[in-house]
């Protein structure tokens, strides 16, 4: 049973309480995870918790252990990843550092035992055999279907950037030493059994991944063993460590994580720049300059502070007054990262028009909805000071799945459309509404109204119903 420990009235520790675990069954004949919408697939894999309880009493706050007892889902789990699947996949090009990792924890620390190039399964093996190392596999979605499905749907749950990895441990081994990560994160136990050790943390809701010592971080709060079908979830901050139990061949865990700087502090940051760059171009206070030799001296001055927030205050005033969608490299960076729609095939009949043409007449409907941002900004192909602003249509529909997480900026490029500002209450129709006719778009002409449609269906981002 996984124990926490809470403080007394008098502000001292007091012994281990059970802490919130859920033992459940599935009733065999029904699906295992549903994927009829992204909250229905959220439920599904949370089962019995419920969405509104989850987020009210575990999101960000603790840790839930969610325990089953049921063949079917463990098959499923298993179906996932399998240590077996790494031949396979060697078969296709995997290599050390960009795909795998091998490591293993020795004397608290992280001992990393990576080759050079490409990884062969049978010098995998042999590490994993005789040196029970841990193979790490980076971002399996790119080649296991099922775990594109799940997190794809996640994506679209979140509103974030959705990753995972695999780690496969041999029986009485450990992979990684104590330690936290800046992600909110999802275990779903695949293969065999592993022991787990969290701790409470030392950065609550931390903003970046940190290796922490044993004689840190005291007793753990929640000790268990993940078993097939168990789902263990903790916050980011959460520290951390786990090893499979001596006498078993192997375990494997897929861990999904999400909400990597995506706070509010993030937001603010990627707000107030642009908000920082309008306000500007209409007050001209902002445009004057700072005192001589203010950045030559060690300490802000009290007017200099007093100066700035005044300005803040201004920023606050104009963003309550605002009503456009605030320009956001965030929305930008979340949709030329995710995960395309999926589908079974090569994706060539998400991004090929069908259907009808649209026309005056026409009854339209948002196809990808959850794959689309509507952003504003300064009109890009424009360097001269003026720069009008523009309403952006960014989608997902043409992203690779091949590179996803993987972090290859030269390899990520955004798709989608622009449109003058004046077409952003049309567009914010198309988005808001289940089915619109053409000609009732808010826009001054028929022929803007065709070409918005036209524009939007040949992206294949609307369809004639």
């Amino acid at each position: 049973m996984p124990k926490k420990v809470r403080p007394a009235k008098n502000g001292k520790e007091e012994g281990p309480v059970p802490c919130k675990q859920v033992k459940m069954e599935i009733a065999g004949g029904l699906s295992i995870l549903n994927f009829d919408s992204p909250s229905g697939l959220f439920e599904s894999l949370i089962s019995p918790i419920k969405a509104e309880t989850f987020f009210k009493e575990f999101w960000e706050q603790k840790p839930l252990l969610i325990q089953r007892d049921d063949p079917a889902l463990a098959t499923y789990y298993q179906s996932l990843f399998r240590l077996t699947d790494l031949k396979s996949l060697c078969g296709q090009g995997m290599y050390y550092g960009k795909d795998v990792n091998v490591c293993r924890c020795v004397s608290g620390k992280k001992k990393v035992l990576n080759k050079d190039g490409r990884a062969h399964f049978l010098q995998l093996r042999k590490d994993f055999d005789q040196k029970r190392a841990t193979i790490q596999f980076h971002q399996p979605q790119r080649f296991k279907d099922e775990l594109w499905r799940i997190q794809e749907k996640l994506e679209c749950y979140f509103g974030s950037l959705v990753g995972s990895n695999v780690y496969i441990t041999p029986g009485g081994s450990q992979g990684l030493p104590p330690h936290y990560d800046d992600v909110e994160v999802f275990i779903l136990q695949l293969e065999g059994e592993k022991h787990w050790r969290l701790y409470s943390p030392t950065v609550p809701l931390a903003r970046e991944y940190s290796v922490e010592a044993e004689d840190r971080i005291g007793t753990p709060t929640h000790e268990f063993t993940l078993k097939p079908g168990d789902l263990l979830y903790f916050p980011r901050g959460t520290i951390h460590q786990a090893d499979t139990p001596p006498g078993l061949a192997h375990s494997t865990h897929v861990t999904i994580s999400t909400y990597q700087n995506n706070s509010w502090g993030d937001f603010l940051l990627d707000t107030i720049s642009g908000l920082v760059f309008d306000t500007a171009k209409e007050d001209v206070a902002l445009r004057t300059g700072i005192p001589r030799q203010l950045l030559m001296q060690v300490e802000t001055t009290a007017a200099a502070t007093r100066r700035l927030s005044g300005f803040l205050r201004t920023l606050a005033d104009r963003l309550e007054a605002t009503k456009a969608p605030l320009s956001s490299d965030m929305k930008k960076d979340f949709v030329m990262n995710r995960l395309p729609p999926y589908c079974v095939g090569d994706g060539t009949e998400l991004v090929t028009p069908g259907g009808k043409l649209p026309r005056l007449d026409s009854i339209v409907r948002l196809q990808f909805k959850d794959h689309i941002i509507l952003t504003v900004g300064p009109d890009q192909d424009r360097s001269d000071e003026v720069q009008e602003k523009m309403v952006y249509v960014y989608h997902s529909l043409k992203n690779r799945r091949e590179t996803h997480m993987m972090g290859n900026e030269e390899e990520t490029e955004s798709h989608g459309l622009r449109f003058p500002l004046s077409h952003v209450d049309a567009l914010k129709q198309i988005c808001n509404s289940s089915a619109i006719c053409v000609k009732d778009l808010k826009l001054t002409t028929d022929e803007e109204k065709i070409s918005l449609a036209l524009s939007l269906w040949t992206e294949c981002l609307i369809q004639v119903i």
